[in-house]
């Protein structure tokens, strides 16, 4: 019995149709994809970023025990 699945995708840079080329090239069948939120990353932060420097958090590295 076959089982319908529904993922959340998250990609950069990247077009609908070469989204589902990749998937079905891997053997995915693919139902259906939507574009839901569309945002323009110069306007993020990127997420792997460093933090910037500030205060350590109560009983982090550095301190005292």
């Amino acid at each position: 019995m076959a089982t319908q699945i529904n993922y959340v995708l998250k990609v950069r840079d990247a077009k609908l149709p070469a989204v589902r080329k990749a998937l079905t090239e891997a053997g995915i069948d693919v139902v259906s994809l939507v574009e839901v939120y569309k945002e323009d990353l110069a306007a993020a932060p990127d997420p792997s970023a460093d933090p910037p420097p500030g205060p350590h958090p109560p009983g982090g590295a550095g301190t005292p025990a």
